[in-house]
């Protein structure tokens, strides 16, 4: 109150003096700073700080008097943010002062990490007067994970925190700490290296201070012992009367370690500035006669000062009332002498454009155990492409496990959140990391199922043809004769179709293709089975014919049979035109049925055209095995019918295996299932009605006469 009203004794009843200062410079500490300034506020003195850095004292409201040549702790916690992120350390624990400083600093620094993505495995507090909150600090630091320590610490609280490490024997951890002890010389001890060195820091700039050094050494000298060097002035005697201490007059090297020396120079050069405005001083005419001066009116003052000092550094008070931030990162480093020192491995300048900000030179730290390699501090270990990243529950974001991409996805890069899936051509590789094109599965020629029904199909040719040979040599004797040889040629010719026609479902499916293998399939079978069907109606009606008075046969002559095998198969004919005309079989790409490859298939078009194609067949052939089983009790020199019976049962029993088989088989299998029900029937058919007449041919010729076949022969 005497600074504010001076120290004056009146006896009147008000004091309305001018005050005894028009500005204050201090205080040192942020928390001392805010009784000062709410003290002064209502009075409109300026405080000026040159090391108060609470954020709190940024609120113009309360504190609308207040100014500092230092930078508010705002900048410094996100530059500590950012200092954390750069070097890729994203698991830190934080200790800090519990004070406005402590407090506020802390908060700034975890909205800030939280957005650089850095987690903070545990935030810590205590005040200097707390040992028990110490103590709790110190096992939760012992117990923690994160190879990094954030300490946003006032001097005291980071003294006693280093001594209750020191004790514990807790090293190796890697510090990053604040202007206000990272260069604190009271922390050097025997014993504090094993825990800070390599720690990391913002300080404030060295003194910048043209002739400091001179002008202090020469106030120790001739204050304190009353002497100077050239012993110029008669008043002081010589040093050189002083032995002991002449050792010291040029130990002036701790000079260039000051560092809050300039704030403190920056302030009273400013209040000096801001008076010198409202004096209206120019160099021609002096300042004006002494007028009373305001509080508020230094207060406009400071506001508008911007000046440049004999060292070239800029000072002016942004809205806040703060100077510029500017920050020297250090390193605390032992020397070749092995004595601690406070290495500059960088800067910090807020005024600098962004991304020229921050400038390190990572080449010239020294990490804890005074070792080049840089520790590392993470929740969890990096997701490799081909992972993703799962966070664990309950635990920040950055703690999380490294699931495999799912297949038919991927993830390309380091830490993905998710997998991407990957484009319906293409397929997720054995990593996961990278999409392949997926391979195009078909039937072909090359593959060993392929070749396989390739030979039974040239097989099947190759044994129609030896039969049509075997009859043709003999087509003028009984047997073949009395089995219909025209009918009989023409069921071997479409019995050959049938086998041919398996080839067209081998191989890459084209629009041709497709359309041509279902409609050959049916007319060719069709016809297969209409000639078998006419020759079941001969042996019939040549039964009939032989009962008295009965002449059926001449209304089913060569003719009428040859018309009845061509009608029913125009019909055929007629239902696969139909299907190719409104919706034909086309070729397909299934990507569905299998995931990692693609079916390239016959899509039928038509359901409808399919099923009545063969549904078509199937009529035919069990009318066939109707008329055949009707016959099979006819004489002997009849048995053709039994043939029939069991070349269309074995038919029947092949077609209807193959819908279910063929409606459950996957990809390329539908087609070998379907050609294999093609050979299956062919071969039934070639073998059970012509294996027998071959066998009588080849092995028993003396069996092929006409009273053998009409059951005369003599026994």
């Amino acid at each position: 109150m005497a600074l504010m009203n001076g120290d004056e004794m009146t006896l009147e009843n008000s004091c309305s003096g001018q005050s005894a200062v028009h500005a204050i410079i201090g205080e040192s500490e942020s928390t001392s700073t805010i009784v000062l300034s709410r003290t002064t506020g209502p009075f409109q003195i300026p405080v000026i700080s040159h090391s108060a850095t609470c954020e709190c004292l940024s609120n113009r409201k309360e504190y609308p008097s207040f100014f500092r040549t230092i930078a508010s702790d705002r900048y410094q916690s996100v530059a500590l943010a950012q200092l954390v992120k750069y070097f890729g350390w994203t698991w830190v624990g934080a200790v800090n002062s519990d004070s406005d400083y402590g407090n506020n600093g802390m908060a700034i620094f975890l909205s800030a990490a939280q957005e650089e993505g850095v987690c903070v495995e545990y935030t810590e507090k205590f005040d200097r007067a707390e040992p028990e909150k110490l103590k709790k600090v110190v096992e939760v630091i012992k117990k923690s994970t994160a190879q990094v320590i954030v300490g946003f610490l006032a001097h005291a609280e980071m003294n006693n925190l280093l001594e209750q490490l020191s004790f514990h024997n807790i090293t190796g951890r890697q510090f990053i700490g604040v202007e206000a002890w990272i260069t604190a010389e009271s922390l050097v001890t025997p014993t504090s290296f094993g825990v800070l060195g390599g720690a990391l820091g913002f300080a404030v700039q060295k003194a910048n201070i043209s002739g400091l050094d001179d002008f202090l050494v020469r106030g120790f000298w001739e204050t304190g012992f009353m002497c100077n060097e050239t012993n110029t002035e008669t008043s002081l005697k010589t040093c050189k009367v002083n032995q002991d201490f002449l050792e010291l007059k040029d130990n002036d090297n701790d000079v260039t370690e000051l560092r809050y020396s300039t704030n403190i120079y920056k302030a009273i050069y400013a209040v000096a500035h801001a008076l010198h405005n409202i004096l209206k001083c120019s160099d021609h005419q002096g300042c004006k006669k002494p007028v009373e001066i305001k509080p508020w009116e230094v207060v406009e003052a400071l506001k508008h000062v911007n000046f440049t000092t004999n060292n070239g550094d800029k000072v002016w008070f942004d809205p806040t009332g703060a100077a510029v931030a500017r920050y020297e990162v250090v390193n605390w480093q032992r020397g070749a002498d092995q004595l601690v020192q406070f290495t500059p491995v960088g800067y910090y300048d807020a005024s600098l454009p962004s991304g020229k900000k921050f400038v390190l030179n990572t080449e010239a730290i020294m990490w804890p155990g005074g070792t080049k390699q840089l520790p590392v501090s993470i929740c969890s270990e990096s997701c490799h492409p081909g992972t993703h990243k799962v966070l664990q529950k309950g635990k920040p974001v950055c703690c999380f496990d490294c699931i495999p991409c799912p297949v038919g996805e991927f993830s390309n890069t380091t830490d993905s959140i998710d997998c991407k899936k990957c484009p319906e051509a293409y397929w997720s590789n054995q990593n996961r990391d990278a999409c392949l094109p997926k391979n195009i599965e078909f039937l072909s020629f090359i593959e060993v199922m392929g070749k396989v029904l390739v030979f039974f199909t040239l097989l099947g040719v190759l044994l129609t043809l030896k039969v049509a040979t075997l009859f043709l040599i003999n087509k003028d004797t009984p047997l073949v004769k009395a089995n219909n040889s025209e009918l009989s040629f023409l069921l071997l010719f479409s019995l050959s179709l049938c086998f041919l026609c398996s080839l067209t479902f081998i191989g890459k499916p084209t629009e041709w293709s497709c359309m041509l293998r279902h409609t050959a399939f049916g007319i060719t079978f069709v016809l297969c089975i209409s000639c078998i069907l006419g020759k079941t109606m001969v042996v019939l009606m040549a039964f009939k014919t032989n009962l008295p008075g009965n002449n059926v046969m001449k209304w089913f002559g060569p003719a009428q049979q040859r018309l009845t095998v061509l009608f029913l198969t125009f019909i055929q004919v007629i239902i696969c035109i139909l299907w190719l005309r409104i919706n034909p079989p086309f070729p397909l790409k299934n990507m569905t049925y299998y995931m990692e490859k693609i079916i390239l298939e016959c899509a039928l078009g038509s359901p409808v055209g399919f099923w009545a194609v063969l549904g078509y067949i199937g009529l035919l052939a069990l009318l066939c095995f109707v008329l055949a089983f009707l016959a099979r009790k006819l004489p002997d020199s009849f048995n053709e019918a039994k043939h029939i019976t069991f070349s269309m049962l074995i038919f029947c029993a092949v077609w209807l295996t193959f819908i279910p088989a063929y409606v459950s088989s996957p990809g390329k299998f539908t087609v070998a299932v379907e050609i294999f029900a093609i050979l299956a029937s062919s071969y039934g058919i070639l073998f059970c009605i012509f294996a027998p007449k071959c066998f009588i041919l080849i092995l028993k010729p003396e069996l092929n006469t006409k009273k053998h076949l009409l059951g005369k022969t003599q026994g």
